[in-house]
């Protein structure tokens, strides 16, 4: 299975011909590596609604008939913007799509999206491939970002790291440790002034603690798991 890093908090996982979007902000995003209207997505799955996030969400599935996986309050927004295969989970809730799985965890942030729908932010676990990939989301710190492997092995964990509106590199070690993945991927930085950072710096304290391997991915590049 390849992940592939599409700028700022946006990913593409693909596995045997099938490709999910995660969080697709690329038309407005100065780090995207590819445009909205030449992504592949048979499914969609968002951690919540800010503008950086939803992105091209609608347009894309418009396109491409993607299922999107939303929690409930975003997908009843996304529906009423004419996305037909839409799928309203709540945080604990489970969609299951034959080749690919995703669980709602909480996140703690906050949500609006442009349009002015309110909605609680989420963390996805994604299952596909055989490979179990958890998306932290836009989040602070907080201890139940260890709860997610009571459930099974994580093999790779992404991880917001650029401060201000999310954790910083330094709470983001203290998530790695919590959430005991083999590999983290940090995401969430360099895209604006404000969420600057240095990825290396995490990745040399992550690795130098033993907590986890630390994949640091330009926009567009892939990692295979």
């Amino acid at each position: 299975m390849k992940i592939q890093f599409l700028g700022h908090a946006a990913f593409a996982l693909e596995h045997d011909g099938k490709t999910v979007l995660v969080d697709p902000f690329l038309t407005g995003n100065p780090k995207a590596a590819a445009t909205a209207d030449e992504v592949a997505a048979d499914a969609i799955f968002l951690t919540h609604g800010h503008s950086d996030h939803i992105g091209d969400t609608v347009d894309i599935a418009k396109r491409t008939g993607a299922t999107v996986v939303a929690i409930v309050e975003l997908a009843g927004e996304l529906s009423e913007s004419g996305v037909e295969n839409v799928k309203d989970p709540n945080i604990g809730g489970t969609v299951d799509l034959g080749w690919v799985s995703v669980r709602l965890t909480p996140a703690w942030h906050t949500s609006t999206t442009p349009k002015g729908t309110v909605n609680t932010p989420a963390g996805l676990v994604v299952e596909m491939g055989g490979k179990r990939i958890y998306f932290a989301g836009d989040t602070g710190l907080f201890s139940d970002l260890a709860l997610p492997a009571k459930r099974g092995h994580l093999d790779l964990a992404v991880i917001p790291i650029g401060g201000h509106y999310t954790m910083d590199r330094f709470d983001a070690v203290v998530a790695a440790e919590l959430i005991k993945a083999d590999q983290v991927i940090p995401s969430h930085y360099n895209t604006f002034p404000l969420i600057e950072t240095d990825a290396q710096a995490f990745k040399a304290d992550v690795q130098n603690a033993g907590f986890a391997e630390v994949i640091v991915l330009d926009p567009g590049a892939s990692h295979e798991l």
